[in-house]
């Protein structure tokens, strides 16, 4: 059995781990780090340590947040979508600094960023 690196929970909810396949599993914010638990192996977990992370991205569609993105220092990314992501990341902001929390860019946004650096690829040669 995993054994938990926080001796505080603050919040546990349903959550989904979007890395590949869709992995389900039980998200726990606590006093010492971010943890991830499978439902069905709970040998598969993910453990962030709040000093670990660089920062969270969430993805906002219109009022609703679809999913976020945990950033790490060393180990890249982690895709989440938890029941209430709203209340998952209120919980994260007790841990993590505000201007470390980000908005992701839009689909619009990324082409646009996309055509701007087609466009302007000559010119710097």
């Amino acid at each position: 059995m995993a054994q938990s690196q926080n001796s505080t929970v603050e919040l546990t909810i349903k959550a989904t781990l979007l890395q590949g396949l869709a992995t389900y599993g039980d998200v726990m914010v606590g006093n010492r780090a971010f943890e991830f638990y499978n439902e069905r192996n709970p040998e598969d977990f993910i453990q962030i340590p709040w000093d670990e992370i660089d920062r969270i991205e969430a993805e906002v569609i219109g009022r609703k947040i679809a999913r976020f993105a945990i950033f790490t220092k060393e180990d890249g990314h982690f895709s989440f979508s938890t029941r209430d992501n709203a209340a998952t990341l209120r919980a994260l902001r007790a841990h993590v600094p505000e201007k470390r929390m980000l908005r992701s860019l839009g689909f619009f946004d990324v082409v646009r960023l996309g055509l701007h650096r087609l466009l302007h690829r000559g010119r710097r040669a």
